[in-house]
């Protein structure tokens, strides 16, 4: 690993002009013929965003508030990579590497990087003290984007042991949801000797064959969500995993387009009561997109589908694995699912709160998952 340098989010002005304009010269489709979100998200919604991103959203507030986190840069594998560096005043704080997935962004962990990393000026117990890095997938946020194939979630999760060992972390503990759960399953998989042991909360457990005739209400909800997912939830991914390339022209030249396809998996995976904002504001949701739209991210963020979407290795895991399962996470699985995959299975829980991008959704609770699965492994 090359010598990592601090970086800081430095957007042009004429960056930002030139999305106003864009913004402004928005070419819209006709409206859709229902009066809910089963067409895709609403015309007057996406108008009403992307007015108050153009005239209202103050980036250079929120680009303030994001710098407030350390962040660096550095080659690893090969590749510039962007991650944040929470260094814990805790001596005895355990190295922890956190990764977002699509349609997320390192932006999803801003309200869970203080509370973890220090949480004695949080109410906490300084026992639970990590140090917290959360690294941008390649081709997303401000790592580069790969310029040739081969960049799954098996280099990544190679990427980030390099990484941690780089940072001075022999030893350490991995956390994700989305594709961050896949990388993160892949340390615990290929990186046993550094990795002390993972936290999911998305795990990918197929159901087990022996149980379908004997299954639990949670677990027929399970398989009613994959089935509403495969029918009428996962057109986005048979595009991005197939031909990124092509969805990344109309996305990577129209704000309102990368906007729209983002948001509505904010509405359809979040646990928001019919309306993304119930759960998230709209500051918050447009500073994801911002780090989609601004090195313009669209075709290499969603080359990860390509590279991984059809080859993700469903082989068991040893290490020590934590799941927190969130009643609106698009992919569930029970225990006895999951036991049969993560063999050292060492914490589970269920909550009654929350959805797919957890950390973002339900931050107190997210950092009590996250202490409360690792606190044994110290």
């Amino acid at each position: 690993m090359a010598e990592a340098k601090p970086f800081r989010i430095e957007t042009s002005d004429a960056d930002l002009e030139d999305l106003k304009q864009r913004l402004a010269r928005t070419r819209w489709p006709n409206a859709e013929t229902v009066d809910d979100w089963t067409q895709g998200i609403p015309l007057a919604y996406v108008q009403e965003v992307c007015a108050y991103w153009g005239e209202k959203y103050d980036w250079r507030a929120r680009e303030a508030l994001l710098n407030q986190v350390p962040q660096f840069r550095a080659e690893v594998g090969g590749l510039g990579i962007h991650f944040l560096h929470a260094r814990s005043p805790e001596a005895n704080a355990l190295p922890l590497v956190m990764t977002h997935g699509w349609p997320g962004s390192v932006v999803e962990f801003q309200k869970v990087i203080g509370p973890l990393s220090d949480p004695a000026a949080h109410g906490g117990d300084p026992a639970d003290a990590f140090h917290v890095v959360c690294p941008s997938l390649p081709g997303y946020g401000f790592s580069d984007k790969p310029s040739e194939t081969g960049w799954g979630v098996e280099r990544i999760a190679d990427t980030w042991g390099e990484l941690m060992e780089g940072l001075g972390y022999p030893k350490y503990v991995a956390q994700g949801g989305d594709w961050g759960a896949m990388v993160t399953t892949m340390i615990g998989m290929r990186d046993t000797a550094r990795c002390r042991g993972i936290h999911l909360n998305m795990p990918i457990a197929p159901p087990d064959p022996e149980t379908m005739g004997d299954l639990t209400e949670s677990e027929q909800q399970a398989l009613a969500a994959l089935n509403h997912y495969q029918q009428w939830d996962s057109g986005y991914s048979k595009q991005q995993s197939t031909r990124p390339q092509t969805l990344g022209y109309g996305l990577a030249d129209s704000p309102a387009g990368q906007a729209a396809w983002i948001l509505e998996k904010f509405w359809a995976w979040t646990d928001c009561d019919g309306h993304p904002e119930n759960v998230l504001s709209r500051d918050e949701l447009l500073d994801n997109v911002m780090l989609y739209w601004l090195p313009g991210n669209a075709a290499s963020s969603a080359r990860l589908y390509w590279e991984s979407f059809n080859a993700v290795s469903m082989d068991t895991v040893g290490v020590p694995t934590g799941c927190s399962i969130f009643p609106k996470e698009i992919l569930r699985t029970s225990r006895r699912w999951a036991e049969k995959r993560f063999t050292n299975l060492v914490y589970w829980n269920e909550l009654d709160k929350g959805g797919h991008f957890a950390a973002f959704e339900q931050p107190e609770t997210f950092v009590q998952e996250i202490r409360n699965c690792f606190r044994p492994l110290r």
